[in-house]
């Protein structure tokens, strides 16, 4: 296996051999440390060494070696017969090959649900998937969401021991749950995604790293439910949206807004695969809200120019949303799109009625929409005044030079 990609080959193989080691032993939260301590042994190893004719395994077999000395020193820490008793591993676990198949059931979407238990809060929730499912380590997910490493390795700790106090089973969630968990483990993998194509704070607009980790996972969840039209949706959602990710920012990290960018720079490929998933998600079934905004990321794409944009379907697109749930910010994006298609007038009178809404009104992506639709109605004064507004209010570095850059142009107007 010459020129193997081993970082990519671990962060594929990772979910299977946790999974695995689970599925025979238990102890999710030793299971993934022992996980993680076979991976590290590959780094240090495989590149010297050679991958192995059977790599899955080889990590298996490692994994599983740890896990057995963990389990034997927390039976002698605990001094107590009936507590070793109920810590001993038959001997004929022990003796299982490493290399047995996997199980009928997929173990990378039971460790999806279990990453994504309800006991979870939802940033415990993707500190565990990403540790878990997308094998990044502690590190890596710190400096992803730019806490300290202690910080996120209590986070981990705790999610990891909630999993435990739960005794939740190493299985597919029964029928009545499975639904519930599933949206449960979209939402974790959308979120993800959302803060690696736009930080929340930090010098860089995105983290390419975590949104291309959000897609693997979210690939894999369609590989194994590709009949499911809301997985098909969020799929082409995270495709189309990061087709425009490479026009997104200048020379120096600085922000292009859409309607600025070179449209030769956006990804065909992806583009073209997002608009096939899209076309295949929107007539089957009960339509949901990944499967509208990738519709609407859609109409984005495909528009020869910004001025060529159907904002007419699109605000019928943001409707349609807005009867699916109670979102501020898809009311916000409709807004916006209403400014476009009717006029700068009509969008901020939608705003208006935004303002008393506490999820959004503090939030600067409403001064921002209300800055643009302002500058295009003709009133520099107050769109400058929101730039400055919006720009305090976010900690994203490129995003707040664009927004003083939009506010300084507009000074003296």
């Amino acid at each position: 296996m010459d020129d193997v990609d081993i970082e990519g080959l671990l962060r594929t193989l990772a979910p299977q051999v946790l999974g695995a080691v689970v599925r025979r032993y238990g102890h999710f939260d030793l299971a993934e440390d022992a996980t993680q301590e076979a991976l590290v042994a590959a780094v240090a190893q495989w590149p010297g060494q050679g991958v192995p004719d059977d790599p899955r395994a080889w990590l298996i077999r490692v994994a599983s070696r740890r896990l057995t000395d963990l389990l034997r020193s927390d039976q002698a820490r605990q001094r107590r017969e009936d507590t070793v008793a109920a810590w001993t591993i038959p001997e004929e676990r022990l003796a299982a090959p490493a290399d047995q198949p996997p199980s009928a059931s997929d173990d990378t979407l039971v460790l999806l649900f279990l990453c994504c238990h309800p006991a979870l809060p939802p940033a415990s929730q993707i500190a565990l998937t990403l540790r878990a499912v997308g094998g990044l380590s502690t590190a890596e997910i710190a400096r992803a969401f730019l806490v300290p490493e202690a910080t996120m390795t209590r986070r981990i700790s705790r999610a990891k021991q909630r999993i435990r106090d739960s005794r939740a089973p190493f299985r597919m969630p029964s029928d009545d749950e499975r639904s519930g968990r599933l949206d449960a483990v979209l939402h974790t993998l959308y979120l993800i995604f959302n803060e690696g194509y736009a930080s929340t704070s930090g010098p860089y607009l995105q983290r390419t790293e975590l949104a291309a980790e959000a897609i693997r996972l979210t690939r894999t969840v369609h590989r194994l439910l590709p009949d499911d039209a809301e997985v098909t949706g969020l799929l082409a959602l995270m495709l189309l949206t990061d087709a425009r990710r490479p026009a997104r920012t200048g020379p120096n990290g600085e922000l292009i807004p859409m309607a600025d960018q070179d449209r030769d720079r956006w990804d065909a490929a992806a583009i073209a695969e997002g608009v096939a998933l899209v076309s295949e998600a929107l007539p089957t079934g009960a339509t949901g809200p990944y499967q509208v905004q990738a519709a609407i990321a859609a109409l984005h794409d495909e528009a020869p120019s910004a001025d060529e944009t159907d904002w007419p379907q699109i605000v019928a697109l943001y409707e349609v949303l807005l009867r699916l749930g109670d979102n501020p910010m898809v009311a916000l994006n409709h807004a916006a799109a209403v400014g476009m298609a009717k006029g700068p007038a009509a969008g901020l009178e939608l705003l208006e009625g935004l303002a008393s809404d506490r999820r959004v009104a503090e939030d600067h992506r409403f001064y921002a929409v209300q800055a643009h639709l302002q500058e295009m109605a003709g009133d520099p004064v107050a769109a400058r005044e929101s730039y400055d507004q919006a720009a305090r209010r976010t900690t994203n570095v490129p995003q707040q030079r664009y927004l003083h850059a939009r506010a300084a142009r507009l000074t003296g107007s």
